[in-house]
């Protein structure tokens, strides 16, 4: 209905505004009371306002998004408010305290919610397509939630509580309550929904607005649910919100096109209109009825006062009907004959011109001459048109005599006297506003026609924005079929997206919602130009279509076609069937391919919005839904990915649908169906008769295979990780087996075991990767401490349960740290190795160091390193003295030190403490370990001597750890034997050294002998000496200038024999406690005792010795010495034999050393080697000529031999075997005459015990 039939009040100024929101003024309610009111925003929050003075009373806050929906109960106890999350609130109405936590209700925005008239019940709708139903004491949902199957837009409670309606982007749904049953459904109009729904309270009334592309307000009777009269027009926009007055006599309604406006219900006539400069979301009326207030996007409440009106006025009784005009305007437009005019109406021409032929013939009509030129300018006959209309000019001017004239002249291009001619005719209008309105339409289209489509085109739009009171219906039908006919030449040209946007202008300018044709309402177009405005609907439509397929718009084509299937009557539907049929075959084609084109160039979402497309119009075919399942799984969108390939498996039973189904189940970490789905493809696979699908099976691995695949790297991974672990979840300690079954239960082994089925060539690190990721373990480094829990104190319990004390809130505090940096295991040596199980421990204690290497980390705990303590506190902690910790940080790859509080150490929070250069040279400067070893040690025998030095000072709390600690460093596997004191202990680790590298450093040491073997220290203590302390080495200037000296006074050729002799030596040997040590021997010649003033314990003897300069020697073992009678009892100063001497590798890092195992046993001693020129010929006998660079090597050999070394002092038993007699010094001495190579010739094999 238009608004002209009165004249409205147009206010911009409001009375008053309410300003304390920051943002949109979304919705609000007036509290019963009548002097609050509640009011929500997008700044999630609520706002209670004091009407009377305007102030803000209280402002709600809570765990909420952007509000866009408020309701009060009738009795004003309860505030309800829905947010864009579809999270729901109560609240107090009187304290405005939350009632409810945050309510995750909908899974989209809740634009809409309502109060039962009791308040009992609460209504909140979504855009999820729901509503619920919510009770208000317990604010638990009642049933199930309703679907409507298109977004919510509005629910309202009937005054009487019985109904329920429902505004979706579908039909209007009133539904009763108790029920729930739907009553009815009804559209609106043509390609728009509803927004908005009110009540009147009489109930007999139900109103309805809609979107821009119907912005007008219907009204429902709800005894028939049938529309009453016509829609009330005004607003150009979406209508946001509806609202009645208590006396149900006026309707407020807010629009996007920034108005307020305020209606009559008795007439629906507008009586005045709020003008804002933003858009209007909320309106409602104070309880009086006196004021209207509304909100929107100025972030304030505007209040407007109600014009004063007698609700019994009605419309004027001498008002024609709507219609009564248009007629009016055709009839003095064209004073046809009826019967010609609907001949030309139907477009029968010739008829048309015969009747009116017939009458010029008859009496000469200048109206039959004018009508004719008008049928003439539709044939094109322009000259005919032009004669015929001067005709009737010349018998009598008149208004269709001057517009047939100007239509012709415009056929013929003359345009200027087209548009005096069609001037003139305004002469005859009588001043009639609808006939002027009219007939500049009709300019308008003759310019058209006259291929001025520019100028044509804003003369009709300037018109409608000129004379808005007129009908601008007739602007808006002249526009449409303008731009259809605009669209049709874009699409001749092949111009298609400009042709697309002419049709979609044609249908969007709102000339296809009234009730009334308007074909017949203008027939004037119709008459004059042959118009068929009766398809104009249907043409702009499909050709619309058209337009969007050509340009490649498929989802817009898509939803064009979809908007005709669903707005066409089915007269209409049934006169384009084949067209749709065609329209959906070439769709569908373009859809698939454009989507096979997508997917392949990786662009997802296209390729699933085109599919979808192909979907919609062609429902059964598979190979669609399994290719947009594809899309979907590389979006990552599993359930939707799910679903399509569910319906795969519907449409073909074959593998491909479970292949998918397992792919989106995999994806959506939902593992037992996944794999379940891939044992049925496998199955399917091997039943099917096709051969080349069957190969495919060789691509997977079957549930067995894939199992056997993860248990090897599952054996693989537990081998370097210890037999018991503490789940840090449950704090439960869990042998290998728990272990295992927690893995083959949890997520990570199912995605394993799933993924590894469908790749059967899946990498084997990959999958020990994953095992290793589940399986990695934390250690911990730490000083034993009096209460440690051992495994029985928490076997079978939860550790976080036990009382924290002692050690218990230690490994509470481990396992919490552990669990905290994600870890699932932690290791403790207090309560993870059985200690009454000796076989246990002396597995334990061999591999220990490869768990902590193995380890993804290695907490270090310093319990007596206070929070506040700086640099320094790490090296004088009393961990840094134990000997087991030695291993403990070298051993890892990653650790971190912690204070005493559990805090790091330093407050570093770097995630390796190996990289912070601070920690390390601290650690560095107090062990006297090098940056190298600290940071990347490996385990081994090489540097024997160096790894011995660093323990030297350390302790352990049984004495055998302190060699059982090195098993690891040196990596031995030797056995436990707890009980065998430390010397033996010690002894066998260092016989095993020997034995198997070759290396005779850890000989080097002063202090007393072991009783396991005399050249071995009786502590590890005596390391801590630094090694001989023998001058530096010749430089190789020094050892040339040397060999130069010597080549003249040595016998070169007995030097070469002596280095080939040594060259041939392989290492020592050592077992049984028995040392089997190449040697240098230096007979000693004199033991003579020398008692200084300040020895007590010790006695000093001066020693002499064939070759050698005269020494002294300290030692403890004074009664060997002084018994001693060199012509009975032999003694040797002995040079170890060493490659070194040679420029030769060392034997620990030679690749083929010497393996004890393969040699003579070590009682068959080799005699003594004499290298003089009398020794018998043999193998030491002769050597061939002497080349230049055996010379040399030969004499550098003689140049080492003759510079200071270290030696041992040796007694030779009553068996034939040498005991070493122990110095608290290092016995450093030289030979006398390097030029003398005789006394430097006495090579042996010594047994030493």
């Amino acid at each position: 209905m238009a608004d002209t039939a009165q004249r409205n009040i147009r206010i911009t100024k409001p009375k008053r505004s309410f300003e304390d929101h920051t943002d949109w003024v979304t919705a609000g309610a007036i509290f019963p009371d009548g002097h609050r009111m509640v009011t929500s925003s997008r700044n999630k929050t609520l706002r209670v306002w004091d009407l009377k003075g305007g102030v803000v009373l209280k402002k709600l806050e809570g765990d909420i998004g952007n509000i866009w929906a408020v309701a009060v109960s009738g009795d004003g106890q309860l505030i309800a408010s829905g947010d864009e999350e579809g999270r729901l609130i109560a609240w107090h109405g009187e304290t405005g305290k939350s009632l409810t936590q945050s309510i995750a209700g909908h899974h989209h925005q809740i634009l809409s919610l309502d109060f039962s008239p009791d308040g009992t019940v609460l209504a909140t709708g979504s855009w999820d397509s729901t509503i619920q139903l919510w009770n208000t004491t317990t604010w638990q949902v009642q049933g199930k939630p309703i679907n409507c199957d298109a977004e919510v837009n509005c629910v309202r409670f009937s005054p009487s509580g019985e109904l329920v309606a429902i505004a979706t982007d579908n039909p209007v749904n009133p539904r009763t309550l108790i029920s729930m049953e739907c009553i009815t459904k009804f559209k609106i109009a043509i390609n728009s929904h509803v927004i908005s729904l009110v009540w009147t309270p009489d109930c007999t009334r139900l109103l309805s607005a809609g979107t821009i592309s119907d912005p007008t307000i219907r009204e429902w009777d709800t005894s028939t649910w049938r529309r009453v009269g016509d829609p009330w027009s005004g607003h150009t926009s979406h209508i946001n919100a509806l609202a009645v007055d208590s006396t149900g006599t006026l309707l407020a309604s807010a629009s996007s096109d920034n108005d307020v406006r305020l209606w009559r219900l008795s007439d629906r006539q507008t009586i005045a209109i709020f003008t804002t400069a933003v858009q209007v979301f909320c309106v409602t009326f104070s309880m009086d009825g006196k004021h209207i207030l509304s909100g929107g996007e100025d972030k304030k409440i505007s209040e407007w006062a109600v014009p004063k009106h007698d609700p019994k006025d009605k419309a004027s009784e001498d008002m024609l009907p709507e219609n009564a005009s248009e007629g009016q305007v055709t009839n003095k437009i064209l004073p046809i004959n009826p019967t010609v005019r609907n001949a030309c109406i139907i477009g029968n021409l010739p008829t048309a011109e015969e009747l009116l032929t017939q009458e010029i013939d008859g009496d000469g009509n200048y109206n039959a001459y004018a009508s004719r030129s008008v049928l003439m300018a539709r044939k094109g006959c322009w000259d005919n048109a032009l004669h015929d209309a001067l005709q009737s000019i010349t018998i009598q001017p008149s208004l269709l005599g001057y517009v047939s004239q100007g239509i012709a002249l415009c056929g013929t291009n003359l345009f200027r006297d087209a548009m005096k001619s069609l001037d003139l005719a305004f002469m005859f209008t009588d001043g009639d506003s609808e006939t002027i309105h009219i007939l500049l339409l009709i300019k308008a289209i003759a310019l058209f026609n006259g291929n001025r489509h520019e100028e044509a085109m804003l003369r009709v739009q300037e018109l409608a924005a000129a004379c808005p009171n007129i009908d601008t219906l007739a602007c808006r039908v002249v526009e449409a079929y303008l731009r259809v006919q605009l669209g049709i030449n874009a699409l001749s040209d092949l111009h298609h997206n400009e042709a697309a946007d002419h049709f979609t202008a044609a249908i969007n300018g709102d000339v296809f919602s009234s009730e009334q044709p308007i074909h017949s309402k203008y027939e004037v177009f119709v008459v004059l130009f042959g118009w068929d405005l009766k398809s104009l609907w249907k043409t702009s439509s499909q050709k619309r279509c058209l337009a969007l397929l050509r340009a490649d718009r498929l989802a817009e084509a898509h939803e064009a076609y979809r908007y005709i299937i669903d707005m066409a009557d089915e007269a209409t539907l049934a006169s384009c069937r084949d067209w749709c049929l065609a329209f959906e075959q070439e769709c569908l084609a373009l859809s698939s391919n454009n989507g096979d084109t997508a997917l392949a160039a990786k662009s997802y979402d296209t390729s699933i919005q085109l599919y979808s497309i192909a979907i919609e119009l062609d429902p059964a075919n598979d190979a669609i839904f399994a290719k947009r399942c594809k899309a979907k799984l590389e979006k990552l969108l599993w359930e939707d990915a799910l679903l399509d390939a569910q319906k795969v498996t519907e449409l073909n039973p074959s593998y491909l649908g479970h292949q998918l189904k397992h792919a989106a189940l995999h994806g959506a970490q939902r593992y037992d169906e996944a794999i379940a789905a891939f044992e049925i493809m496998l199955s399917k696979l091997n039943d099917t008769s096709d051969t080349q699908i069957r190969k495919l099976l060789q691509q997977y691995a079957t549930s067995s295979e894939a199992g056997n695949a993860i248990q090897e790297a599952i054996n693989v991974q537990l081998e370097n990780t210890p037999h018991r672990l503490i789940n840090t979840v449950t704090g439960r300690l869990c042998d290998r087996g728990a272990q295992m079954i927690a893995f083959k239960m949890s997520a990570k082994y199912k995605e394993l075991f799933s993924l590894t089925m469908k790749h059967r060539d899946l990498r084997m690190e990959r999958i020990e990767k994953a095992v290793e990721t589940y399986f990695r373990c934390v250690m911990l480094s730490h000083r034993w401490e009096e209460n440690e829990p051992l495994l029985r104190n928490i076997q079978n319990k939860d550790i976080y349960e036990l009382n924290p004390v002692g050690g218990i809130a230690k490994l509470q505090s481990f396992c919490k740290t552990a669990r905290g940096a994600g870890y699932l295991w932690a290791w403790v040596d207090t309560c993870c190795i059985d200690q009454t199980n000796n076989v246990e421990v002396q597995q334990s204690v061999n591999s220990m160091f490869v768990w902590y290497r193995h380890a993804v980390l290695t907490i270090i705990y310093l319990s007596d390193v206070l929070p506040s303590s700086k640099s320094g506190a790490l090296a004088k902690s009393v961990w840094n003295k134990r000997g087991w910790t030695v291993q403990e940080f070298l051993a890892p790859k990653v650790v971190l030190f912690y204070q005493k509080d559990w805090t790091l150490y330093l407050d570093d929070r770097s995630p390796n403490h190996k990289e912070s250069n601070g920690i390390m040279r601290e650690l560095g400067d107090a062990t006297g370990i090098d940056a190298q070893a600290l940071v990347a040690f490996h385990p081994g025998m090489s540097g024997a001597r160096e790894k011995l030095q660093w323990t030297s000072m350390r302790v352990t709390t049984l004495q055998e750890d302190i060699a059982y600690s090195l098993f690891g460093i040196f990596g031995v596997n030797l056995p436990v034997i707890y009980g065998e004191r430390k010397q033996n202990a010690l002894g066998r680790l260092l016989q095993e050294v020997v034995a198997q590298s070759g290396d005779i450093t850890c000989l080097d040491w002063v202090g007393k002998s072991s009783e396991f073997n005399s050249c071995l220290p009786a502590s590890i203590a005596s390391y801590g000496v630094p090694p001989s302390a023998l001058p530096s080495p010749l430089s190789e200037d020094e050892i040339q200038t040397l060999v130069f000296s010597l080549r003249d006074t040595v016998d070169v050729e007995l030097a070469s024999r002596l280095y080939q002799t040594l060259n041939t030596l392989s290492a020592p040997q050592f077992a049984a406690r028995r040392l089997r040590l190449h040697c240098i021997a230096f007979a000693v010649t004199e033991v003579r005792p020398r008692r200084g003033e300040n020895q007590e314990s010790r006695s000093t003897f001066a020693i002499k010795a064939d070759g050698l300069h005269d020494l002294c020697v300290n030692t403890d073992d004074e009664p060997i010495l002084s018994r001693a009678r060199p012509a009975v009892q032999s003694f040797l100063l002995v040079r170890p034999w060493h490659r070194s001497l040679l420029d030769l590798p060392d034997f620990t890092n030679a690749t083929n050393f010497h393996n004890p195992c393969d040699t003579e046993r070590v009682e068959d001693l080799s005699p003594p080697v004499s290298l003089s020129h009398d020794s018998p010929s043999g193998s030491h006998g002769q050597i061939g000529p002497v080349d230049s660079q055996s010379q040399s090597r030969a004499l550098r050999l003689i140049v080492r031999l003759g510079q200071p070394f270290s030696a041992f002092l040796l007694a030779q038993q009553w068996g034939g075997e040498y005991t070493r007699i122990a110095s608290d010094q290092n016995i450093i001495v030289q030979v006398k005459d390097m030029t003398s190579i005789h006394d430097m010739m006495d090579i042996r094999t010594l047994e030493i015990l």
